[in-house]
C-alpha cells in the first residue's frame, strides 16, 4: 500500500498535467492521485501531486502564490497569446524598434501590483460547465470576465533583440489565478506592437519549490512529503495532545480552544507527528474543516 504524501514533479514541455498524473498512477500504483494546479502543456516546472488522503491536502495548496520564469517575445501577437497558437499580427520593425527599455519598464511597472486580467479565452476557466478553450477549438467566441489578481514581482532579467522582435526574460511573483501569458499579451498591447510568450517554468508553489521535485522518470523512486511535512509548509501548525486529536478525529469540538489558532486554516499534528487535519475556529472552540485518515504510513 502507497502511504500518503505530497510529491513535486518537474513536469517536462509537451506533457499536460493529467498527463503526468496518469503517469503517477501507474508508477505509484494507486489510483488515488491528483494535483495542485493545472501547468499548460506548453510550460515546464514545480507541479504538486497529492497521493492518497494526501490529495485532501491539495485543496489548500492551489490557492498559494507562485513564481515563474517566463520569456515574453514583443512584436508577435498570436491567437493563444502564447507560442503554440497562430501568428495573428506581426508589428513593423520599425514599430519594434522604437520600443525602450524604459518603455518595458513602464508597462511592466503598470502591470505590477492589485491589477484587473482578462484570462487567455483558451485558458481552462469553465464557461456553461464546459473549459474556454474546448469551446474556441469548437470555433465559438469566448469573453471572459476581468478578474482581480495580484502581481507582487514583475522583473526584467534578461532583454534580446533581432529579427523584428525582442524577448523579454523576466520572473513574476503572483497570486493563484494570474496568467502569465495575459501579462505578455498586455505588456506587448501596452507597447504597440503585441506581445505572447514562448517559454514558462514555474519554479515555486507557496512553500514547495522546484528544487525539491523530481523528474518525470523519477517517479517510481521518488519520497514524497509526509502529509505533516506538507502541511507545515502551506500554514500554520498546532500540536495537540493524543486526547485531542482522537477528540478531533471523532468529530468532537475542542472547547475554548479558539485562541490557540494562528490563522483562519491551521493544521493539526499529534504527538507522533502525524497529520489529524485542518481545523477553524467555530466560535470560541476548535472544529475540524478536514480530516485526514488515521493510517499515514
Amino acid at each position: 500500500m502507497v502511504s500518503p504524501g505530497i510529491l513535486l514533479v518537474d513536469k517536462p514541455g509537451g506533457l499536460t498535467s493529467h498527463d503526468v498524473v496518469a503517469r503517477t498512477r501507474r508508477a505509484l500504483g494507486t489510483r488515488k492521485v491528483g494535483h495542485a494546479g493545472t501547468l499548460d502543456p506548453m510550460a515546464t516546472g514545480l507541479l504538486v501531486i497529492g497521493v492518497e488522503g494526501a490529495t485532501r491536502l491539495l485543496t489548500y495548496i492551489v490557492g498559494a502564490d507562485k513564481t515563474y520564469t517566463a520569456t515574453i517575445r514583443l512584436g508577435v501577437r498570436t491567437t493563444t497569446d502564447d507560442a503554440e497558437g497562430e501568428t495573428v499580427e506581426r508589428a513593423g520593425s520599425g514599430v519594434v524598434d522604437a520600443v525602450t527599455d524604459d518603455g518595458i519598464a513602464a508597462g511592466i511597472a503598470a502591470l505590477t501590483g492589485a491589477i484587473s486580467q482578462v484570462p487567455s479565452s483558451v485558458s481552462a476557466i469553465k464557461v456553461d460547465g464546459r473549459r474556454a478553450y474546448d469551446r474556441v477549438r469548437a470555433g465559438e467566441e469566448v469573453e471572459l470576465a476581468a478578474r482581480q489578481v495580484i502581481v507582487t514581482r514583475f522583473d526584467v532579467l534578461d532583454t534580446a533583440r533581432a529579427d523584428g522582435v525582442i524577448d523579454v526574460d523576466v520572473v513574476v511573483d503572483c497570486s493563484s489565478g494570474t496568467y502569465i501569458r495575459a501579462l505578455a499579451r498586455d505588456l506587448g498591447a501596452a507597447l504597440g506592437v503585441g506581445g505572447h510568450l514562448t517559454a514558462l517554468r514555474r519554479t515555486r508553489v507557496g512553500g514547495f519549490d522546484i528544487a525539491d521535485s523530481v523528474g518525470i522518470d523519477e517517479l517510481a523512486a521518488a519520497t514524497l512529503l509526509t502529509p505533516a511535512e506538507a502541511a507545515e509548509r502551506t500554514m500554520p501548525v498546532l500540536q495537540v495532545t493524543a486526547g485531542e486529536a482522537k477528540d478531533l478525529r471523532h468529530g468532537k469540538r475542542l472547547h475554548g480552544g479558539a485562541g490557540r489558532l494562528a490563522a483562519a486554516e491551521v493544521a493539526v499534528v499529534d504527538p507522533e507527528g502525524l497529520l489529524v487535519g485542518v481545523v477553524e475556529a467555530r466560535g470560541k472552540d476548535i472544529k475540524s474543516a478536514m480530516n485526514m485518515p488515521e493510517v499515514q504510513r
